[in-house]
């Protein structure tokens, strides 16, 4: 049936202002790194995506090697443009990225101004976009110069093929770089996406209070810990899970540790009357220096619950309390070598 938007769509969701700038962003975004490339059932991506906007997800999130295979989650966004959201276009905030290894050869990867303006070109052209609302470098490069990268991001936006830039896991001490070398150039950086969940609170170490100095927003990914704060895995690793496949989370990190501290966490959320999943999400949330949490999601009902998360109370001192008892460093921050970059000397 031909897609027609939700008249409601924007009666439940809140929306926070992004940094310093003139832009909101849904509380909780929409992530396309798992279950929306070529491998993956297409109408159930675009059932979800429907769903998402229904309910006021107005911010879709790729990059150019999310899949698999490798560009395959942007071709297929670009179908789903085509049939339901091309005449939506300017209500939503669609973001691209690229740093990481995407084609063969010297060129295909890192930060290098050649890379960044070809991958976005090739990302327009899989989405069938004229540009993109946020481009992000996707992790800091130690071989390339950052006045070089930053600059890449600066002719992006005068392009004319990006609104705004980001970056993805800088440390703070990068942040502040790169955030000088852009407002050098007329070009702010508008937000940092970085890896933050009760498993994994680097982002308390420094960056939130830099980026709160800065007017830099903020969006959390892997706030679920890769689905580790779920009911998922509370009795181990179940077949078919992420862990099981053995690629972007391994089965390692499920660890007894580990599971001790979310069936703790696990107790904590019912009696709160919700998920675990969504008392994850409404943690990471709970800090009003984040703009927005970035989720997956694999089926619709997964989506619907993940949003539910919005529904429940606020968390009372004492609870966050003893959450701060179990939501300690599991050692699940896979991208902790790209974080600890500092800038050179």
């Amino acid at each position: 049936m031909p897609y027609t938007a939700a008249d409601t769509r924007y009666g439940e969701m809140p929306y926070r202002r992004c940094g310093r700038s003139g832009l909101d962003l849904p509380a909780i975004s929409l992530g396309l790194w798992q279950n929306f490339g070529g491998t993956d059932v297409f109408e159930t991506g675009r059932a979800i995506l429907r769903r998402a906007f229904d309910r006021g997800v107005t911010h879709f999130d790729l990059a150019n090697n999310y899949g698999p295979p490798a560009g395959s989650a942007e071709e297929n966004f670009g179908r789903w443009m085509d049939l339901d959201f091309r005449p939506y276009r300017d209500e939503l905030l669609i973001s691209s990225k690229a740093g990481w290894d995407m084609w063969s050869g010297p060129y295909g990867n890192f930060g290098s101004r050649k890379y960044l303006v070809a991958s976005l070109d090739q990302s327009l052209k899989r989405m069938g976009l004229d540009y993109v609302d946020i481009f992000y470098h996707h992790r800091p490069d130690p071989r390339t110069p950052i006045e070089e990268t930053m600059g890449a991001l600066d002719q992006i936006v005068r392009s004319g093929k990006a609104l705004y830039v980001g970056v993805s896991s800088y440390s703070p001490e990068l942040t502040r770089q790169a955030h000088a070398i852009l407002k050098d150039l007329g070009t702010p950086m508008l937000i940092h996406q970085p890896s933050y969940s009760m498993l994994n609170r680097w982002t308390e170490d420094g960056l939130l209070d830099t980026l709160s100095e800065l007017g830099v927003g903020c969006i959390a990914f892997s706030p679920l810990a890769q689905g580790l704060l779920s009911n998922k895995y509370l009795g181990g690793v179940p077949e078919g899970s992420r862990a099981s496949k053995g690629k972007s989370f391994s089965a390692d990190l499920v660890s007894e540790d580990n599971l001790g501290r979310i069936r703790a966490l696990d107790a904590i959320a019912k009696r709160r009357g919700q998920s675990l999943a969504q008392m994850a999400i409404a943690w990471v949330l709970r800090n009003d220096r984040v703009t927005s949490a970035l989720i997956g999601a694999r089926t619709v009902e997964q989506l619907d619950s993940s949003l539910d998360a919005l529904k429940t109370p606020g968390f009372t001192s004492e609870e966050l309390a003893e959450i701060d008892g179990f939501a300690s460093e599991g050692g699940i921050d896979l991208w902790r070598s790209q974080s600890s970059i500092k800038p050179k000397d």
